[in-house]
């Protein structure tokens, strides 16, 4: 029996039907990503699984004394207290207990008879956890992102993002059996999001997740439940998985929707051919009942899939920007004492980081907007550069609708496909027609990003572009960039948008830039490798690390030559053909997961999809993993010959 059930629940606001017959039963130990577009009604099944609101029909049943914990995207009320007093507020009781153990305690010298009440209350204030809170609140904060010295800091003074993560310490703390996530990457930095991925992995109890970071998704979830207005649909496996799932499934209705419809036309001639004739009237009649008793198989319209390709910008010199020497200090904090950064055409430089490590200062330093204290910022032959973070959205008009302040940018595109355009950031019909004014803060940072890549420059300095985007205008972006000709340097939390664009990770920590070849699971890669071992990929950010992705191995790279071969050199060449043998096997062997996932009657077996998906995505960082170890030997072996 599940913890949680719902029963043909329905919700609505006034004539709109956000989602009729949800009917779903979550396990104790599951991890479920809810996904759907925005709009759909997400944030409100949480709401209704939590307790918040009520639905208008059907029934949610919880499993006796299991609690349930609720992370919403936005913190409401006041911050109060300091940021650990704040986590720690979540157990009153446990406090009052505290504060009765210390009254009772002071009494203990003029009063032996207390003694019994002490040892009572001690064991009630064990029993709830007293002796152990403080200590899990303060590696909760820490795995999050706070430092011992914010943990008696007023939690007034920190932004909204880090009251988020502070609510999620709490929630964290309180252990419920259910956790009910809204969005909760939302406000994580790199660093923080791996802590919590492992943290919820050991979680003991169900978790529900609603997220727009693929990768958090991929690596978390055992199963993906799909809200739409006719209700939820459940598939076992991470997020590809539910991805090819789908879309075997819309293949396999499309298959039996045609079948129908061949079968139909067939029926309709019979009754048309033979209507009025009277020998056959009874065989008319039997197939005329048979098309009305017919469930008709609905045909689900293709997925729209917008695409948006950049006008070409200029072609630049090799160097697009350089930095040298460059000082950036605010007041008495030294950001960067002197650091270079080299970006060539045609890179993607992805910069990660704890926060407040520098990262949106050196980007700003990149982009030009930003004036270094000492240094110098060089531009390269026809390079101009365009800037984007959230806080653009100050030279939006107020005035303008939306669609006005894309043709400000771009008049000669036309309407049609500047609609085309909003509409991938999520601006459809009579949305293009609301003035900027009325624009959440969401909405405008979209406006601003699409106003900017309307019209590019030939490099491109985005601050968390994917923000305030779902899954599905992620992937517009995605392959609008990724078709991109020109250079691109951007910060981003979001790791899948760091593993597709990303040809080169710059880590900012403590001042020093550190680059990395590849996307994020290279980086990481790089950094699980034991101190002193050879990183394949790393280059000192001054040099000129620009080069293409690693590929397929080439076979003849460690063909034998015919003179001597020292013993070392023999050694590399043996590595690198067993190394290739090993990438050509999980290559092969990856190609028969992915069939495997995409045929239908594999679902048919939770426990085998999961069994598949988990293999697939093993066998991938294999893969990666191996195609390091290959481009080091290699290098090693190019260096001896």
């Amino acid at each position: 029996m599940g913890v949680l059930q719902l029963e043909a629940v329905a919700k609505r606001y006034g004539d709109r039907v956000l989602f009729r017959d949800v009917t779903w039963q979550l396990g104790g130990r599951e991890r479920v990503g809810l996904v759907g577009p925005n709009g759909i009604g997400k944030t409100t099944l949480c709401r209704l699984l939590a307790g918040e609101e009520a639905p208008d029909a059907g029934r949610i049943g919880r499993a006796r004394d299991e609690t349930i914990g609720y992370l919403p995207q936005e913190v409401a009320g006041e911050a109060t207290g300091s940021v650990l007093g704040a986590v720690l507020a979540a157990f009153p009781e446990v406090w009052t207990l505290e504060r009765e153990l210390e009254r009772t305690a002071a009494r203990l010298g003029t009063d032996e008879t207390l003694t019994a009440r002490y040892g009572d209350l001690q064991h009630r204030f064990e029993a709830l956890g007293g002796y152990r809170l403080e200590t899990e609140a303060r590696v909760l904060l820490g795995g999050l992102g706070f430092r011992d010295p914010d943990l008696g800091r007023p939690l007034a003074e920190f932004s909204g993002g880090w009251r988020m993560r502070a609510a999620l310490a709490r929630l964290l703390l309180r252990r419920p059996a259910i956790l009910l996530l809204d969005e909760p990457t939302n406000h994580l930095d790199l660093e923080s999001l791996a802590w919590l991925e492992g943290h919820l992995e050991a979680y003991d109890g169900a978790v529900v997740v609603v997220s727009h970071d693929r990768y958090f998704l991929n690596r978390m979830v055992t199963a993906v439940a799909e809200l739409s207005p006719e209700g939820l649909q459940l598939y076992p496996g991470d997020y590809d998985a539910y991805l090819a799932q789908r879309g075997a499934r819309a293949a396999l209705l499309e298959a039996r929707a045609r079948n129908q419809a061949g079968r139909v036309a067939e029926i309709e001639r019979f009754v048309e051919r033979f209507r009025y004739k009277a020998t056959r009237a009874r065989q008319v009649q039997s197939r005329i009942k048979m098309l009305e008793r017919l469930p008709r198989i609905e045909r689900q319209g293709p997925a729209r899939r917008i695409r948006f390709a950049f006008p070409a910008p200029p072609r630049t010199g090799r160097s697009v920007v350089r930095l040298e020497g460059v000082h950036k200090a605010y007041g008495a904090t030294v950001v960067y004492a002197g650091v270079d950064l080299e970006v060539e055409r045609g890179e993607r430089v992805a910069l990660v980081g704890p926060n407040g490590a520098g990262k949106s200062t050196l980007l700003r330093l990149v982009a030009g907007v930003l004036p270094p204290d000492r240094g110098e910022r060089t531009l390269g032959a026809h390079v101009s550069a365009h800037y984007y973070a959230q806080h653009q959205v100050a030279a939006l008009d107020p005035a303008r609708t939306v669609l006005e302040e894309m043709e400000a940018a771009a008049p000669e595109l036309g309407r049609t496909r500047l609609r085309t355009l909003l509409g991938a950031f999520l601006f459809s019909g009579d949305a293009v027609e609301k003035t900027v004014a009325v624009l959440s803060g969401g909405e405008k940072a979209r406006v601003a990003l699409a106003r900017m890549l309307v019209r590019p420059a030939p490099l491109l300095c985005l601050d968390e572009p994917t923000n305030h985007l779902d899954l599905a205008a992620r992937a517009v972006l995605e392959d609008a960039l990724e078709e991109f000709e020109g250079t691109l340097v951007f910060i981003s939390h979001d790791r899948y948008f760091i593993n597709r664009l990303a040809t080169r990770v710059v880590e900012v920590r403590a001042g020093r830039l550190t680059s990395h070849l590849g996307g994020y699971d290279d980086y990481r890669a790089a950094l699980a490798r034991p101190p002193g071992t050879a990183e394949a990929g790393t280059a000192p950010p001054s040099a000129s690390p620009h080069r293409p992705p690693a590929g397929r191995p080439d076979a003849a790279a460690a063909r034998p030559v015919r003179r001597r071969v020292a013993p070392e050199v023999r050694a590399l060449r043996a590595r690198l053909e067993a190394l290739e043998a090993q990438i050509h096997a999980l290559e092969a062997r990856l190609g028969e997961l992915g069939a495997a996932l995409a045929d239908p009657a594999l679902y048919t077996d939770g426990d085998r999809a999961r069994a598949v998906a988990v293999e697939r995505r093993d066998a991938e960082e294999q893969v990666a993993w191996l195609l390091h170890e290959w481009e080091t030997l290699s290098e090693a072996l190019a260096a001896h010959e």
